[in-house]
């Protein structure tokens, strides 16, 4: 019996007659029937990446707690009472040895992440050293500082930086009910020194903050339509922390986060899209769904900055699994 041909399955995108992406149009993708969703999703990303090779990022945290913004989401904030304490800056040869373990283990990017508002300019002097060390270890690097001051991101650029993360974290809209301290706006001036610097973007944000499906449409349409989209963007399921104003939220519905993911693959389509906070909670069935939603990149290791994160065993043995390459 000859098997069927396979048929396109239609769905929403910018009209020929505009270059952005509408909320109208992303919420007309979660929309969908969610097989077809996944397999527009799977389409896209085949068409500029390869579909068995994952991107695999270690974060550490070089700097823990005593931030003086007010996330809601966040047990670094000294505004709250969390487990998290407060440390000084680390030396750089236990930073260069991480890295070493991390690439020893099979990351190809090390994330540096450092509980600042912002940096003063002689801590920055210190990161800027950290990313020398790890570069000449033949890996990528990246740091997430907070928001930057005119002429840090040249300096992080000359240094060899290859990504700056800053998450928007939600939509505009939604952000004063997470966020009180600095603005959405802050947030996209720190994008735009990084991208005029010459250095790769790292932007993504949260969701299961209480936001609605209409403002998880409305951050993808503000990343997609930045003059140019992420390189890498993290989505991240939110881990409820004890102490932070956000710790009784409840968990969200797994499918709208494959959703979300679909959507982000489709509004950004050669962009790497990354499982980040949240994939403890996830079995290996839903994190293979969000593959095959177009996520293409992990956090790797069992820490993200001060939550957990499935161990390196258990990554590689699901790896094996699915017979997919890390990259």
């Amino acid at each position: 019996m000859q098997a069927s041909p396979l048929v396109a399955v239609p769905f929403a995108a910018p009209s020929a007659s505009v270059t952005r992406w509408t909320v109208g149009d992303v919420l007309a993708l979660y929309d969908m029937p969610l097989m077809d969703l996944i397999w527009k999703a799977q389409g896209v990303h085949r068409q500029h990446f390869d579909a068995n090779a994952i991107q695999r990022s270690t974060l550490l945290s070089v700097k823990t707690g005593g931030c003086s913004e007010d996330c809601s989401y966040c047990s670094q904030s000294a505004r709250y009472d969390t487990e998290t304490e407060r440390e000084r800056l680390m030396p750089i040869d236990e930073v260069v040895a991480a890295a070493k373990a991390a690439k020893a283990k099979g990351a190809s990017r090390f994330c540096m992440g450092a509980a600042w508002k912002g940096p003063k300019d002689s801590d920055l002097d210190r990161v800027l050293e950290m990313v020398r060390e790890v570069k000449a270890l033949g890996m990528q690097t990246c740091v997430t500082l907070g928001m930057l001051k005119d002429g840090q991101a040249d300096k992080l650029k000359e240094a060899g930086l290859d990504y700056y993360n800053h998450n928007l974290d939600t939509d505009k809209e939604f952000y004063g009910q997470v966020i009180k301290t600095h603005t959405h706006d802050d947030r996209l001036d720190t994008l735009e020194q990084v991208r005029e610097a010459g250095i790769n973007v790292c932007s993504g944000g949260i969701i299961g903050m209480g936001e609605s499906r209409k403002n998880r449409a409305a951050l993808i349409v503000q990343l997609a339509n930045l003059p140019k989209p992420p390189e890498s963007v993290p989505i991240n399921n939110l881990v409820p922390i004890p102490g932070t104003p956000l710790a009784d939220k409840p968990r969200l519905d797994p499918f709208e986060f494959v959703r979300t993911i679909a959507a982000a693959r489709i509004a950004m389509p050669t962009s790497w899209v990354r499982l980040s906070a949240g994939r403890q909670e996830m079995s290996d069935e839903l994190q293979t769904l969000c593959f095959l939603a177009g996520a293409n990149s992990m956090f790797y290791g069992d820490r993200l900055l001060t939550t957990d994160n499935p161990d390196i065993d258990r990554d590689d043995r699901l790896f094996a699994r699915l017979g997919v390459k890390a990259v």
